[in-house]
C-alpha cells in the first residue's frame, strides 16, 4: 500500500529539516520527501496543508499504572491516549504494584503491550528493590528482559552511596539512570509550593531547596563516576545555575521538564484544586519563566508529560489526602506548542526536545523521516482549537487542570508501519 502526505510542513529533527513538501510511504517504509510527488490509482492521499508532519513523539516519563492499579489506567488505554497525543513511543515508570524490580514484571509489561498496546512501550526498571532505596536491583537481568533505564521515580534514592553504586552499575549495562529529584527530608508532608499560597491555604509547603539539594548531589555523583544522570521533571528557577555550572564542568547529565511547569503556576491550587496537585509542585511565575529560559538555553533538553492518572474518587477528596499527579499524554504537544508561539523555541528545537533528545536519554534510535526508515510519524494540526472535554480524553482518568478548557493543536493522523489511524476527536 502507498500513502502520500501532500503539502505538509515536514519537520524532522533527525535530519534538521523544516520544509513544505510531500512524504511518500510504501509498505510501511518511508520512501522519500520531495516538493511534489505524483500519486497513482493505488495511492492513498492525505492532504496536510497548514499541518505539521513529524516523527512520532518519544515520552520517557509516563505512568501506565499496569500492573496493579488498572482502575486508574492500563497499558491499552494509556497507549491509546499516547496515540491521540502523537506520542508513538512511551517509557513507563516502574512504580507499579508490584514495582518493576524483576524480569517477570518487565516481561509482563512487554507482553501486554504487544497484545493490547497502540504504541511502542519501553519499560523502566527500579533502581532499588521495592523502591526502598537500600539494595540495588539486578540491572543485567532487567536489561535482558527489556528495560531501557532505571529509576525509583516517585522517590529519590536518598542514600548517596547506593546512588553512586547505581550509577557505576548502570555504566556496565549502558542504562540510563533517571532521578526523581526531591530530598524527602525537606519535602516530607508537603502539599504545594512553599510560600504565599501554602500559608494562605494552610497547607505544608515543599521548598525549592528539596529539588536543588537532590539535583546538586546527583550532579556531583555523575561527575565522580562519569556516568550520566537524567534529572526528571525540574520545576524551579533555583536549580538553573547549577545546571549551567554542570554544563561548564562537562558533567554528564540531561534534564527534563513537563508542560505544566512552563504553563501553570501555583495559583492553580486556589480553592484546593486537587487536579493541580503535582509532585514536584507548581511553582511561581518566575519559575515558569526560568524553565522556559533553560529550555531555550539548552540546559533542559527534554520535555516529558509525567502522565500520572488518578481516578475521580482519589482526587475528589480532602486536598491533603489526594495523590499528586495529572494526566498529560494528550496535552503534551498542544501545550509545548506554546513555546513556539511565544518565541522561546523554533519548531526544530521543540521537536528535538520531544523526539530526538528523549530517545537519546534511553539509548534508542529516534523515529525519523529518512528514506528507508519504518514509517512512524504523525500529522498535527497546530491551528485547531477545541475544548478538552472528558469524552475526548482517551485515558481512564480525567485528572487534569486543563479539563474543559480550550486548547490549540491536535493530532489528526498517526502512522506506525502499515497501521494508519485517522483520529476522530469529535471536536
Amino acid at each position: 500500500m502507498k500513502l502520500l502526505i501532500k503539502k505538509g510542513r515536514i519537520i524532522d529533527p533527525s535530519q534538521g529539516i523544516d520544509q513544505i513538501g510531500d512524504l511518500l510511504v510504501e509498505e510501511g517504509i518511508i520512501k522519500g520527501i520531495a516538493d511534489d510527488i505524483p500519486s497513482d490509482q493505488y495511492t492513498k492521499v492525505f492532504w496536510a496543508e497548514e499541518k505539521w508532519v513529524l516523527p512520532g513523539l518519544v515520552d520517557i516519563h509516563v505512568h501506565l499504572r499496569d500492573p496493579g492499579q488498572e482502575w486508574k489506567e492500563d497499558i491499552e488505554t494509556g497507549t491509546k491516549a499516547a496515540l491521540y497525543g502523537g506520542v508513538l513511543r512511551v517509557a513507563c515508570m516502574p512504580n507499579t504494584v508490584p514495582p518493576n524490580d524483576t524480569p517477570e514484571i518487565t516481561s509482563y509489561i512487554l507482553k501486554k503491550a504487544e497484545e493490547k498496546g497502540y504504541v511502542k512501550v519501553y519499560p523502566i526498571g527500579c533502581i532499588t528493590k521495592g523502591q526502598k532505596g537500600e539494595e540495588l536491583t539486578e540491572f543485567g537481568r532487567l536489561k535482558e528482559a527489556g528495560i531501557v533505564a532505571v529509576s525509583d521515580d516517585g522517590k529519590w534514592v536518598a542514600n548517596s552511596e547506593v546512588m553512586k553504586r547505581a550509577l557505576l552499575y548502570a555504566k556496565q549495562f549502558n542504562l540510563a539512570v533517571i532521578s526523581h529529584c526531591e530530598d524527602p527530608t525537606l519535602s516530607q508532608g508537603g502539599q504545594i509550593n512553599e510560600g504565599f499560597f501554602s500559608a494562605k491555604l494552610g497547607l505544608k509547603g515543599i521548598p525549592w531547596s528539596a529539588e536543588v539539594a537532590a539535583v546538586v548531589r546527583d550532579l556531583l555523583l555523575a561527575k565522580e563516576t562519569g556516568q550520566p544522570v537524567h534529572l526528571a521533571h525540574l520545576s524551579c528557577k533555583e536549580v538553573i545555575p547549577f545546571l549551567r555550572w554542570a554544563k561548564e564542568e562537562d558533567i554528564p547529565f540531561t534534564a527534563e521538564t513537563c508542560p505544566h511547569y512552563f504553563s501553570l503556576t501555583e495559583k492553580e491550587v486556589e480553592g484546593y484544586n486537587t487536579l493541580a496537585k503535582v509532585n514536584p509542585p507548581l511553582r511561581k511565575e518566575e519559575d515558569v519563566l526560568a524553565i522556559k529560559e533553560a529550555l531555550k538555553e539548552g540546559l533542559i533538553q527534554v520535555i516529558a508529560s509525567d502522565h500520572a492518572p488518578h481516578s475521580v474518587l482519589e482526587k475528589e477528596i480532602e486536598f491533603s489526602l489526594a495523590p499528586p499527579g495529572m494526566i498529560g499524554l494528550q496535552t503534551l504537544l498542544p501545550l509545548s506548542l506554546n513555546l513556539v508561539k511565544e518565541g522561546w523555541l523554533n519548531p526544530l528545537k521543540l521537536t528535538e526536545c520531544l523526539i530526538t533528545n528523549p530517545a537519546k536519554v534511553i539509548n534508542v534510535e529516534p523515529p525519523s523521516l529518512k528514506p528507508g526508515k519504518k514509517a512512524e510519524f504523525i500529522v498535527f494540526d497546530p491551528n485547531k482549537t477545541y475544548v478538552l472535554g472528558p469524552d475526548i480524553i482517551q485515558s481512564k482518568s480525567k485528572n487534569t487542570p486543563f479539563l474543559n478548557k480550550e486548547l490549540k493543536g491536535i493530532t489528526v493522523l498517526a502512522v506506525i508501519g502499515e497501521k494508519i489511524w485517522e483520529l476522530n476527536w469529535a471536536v
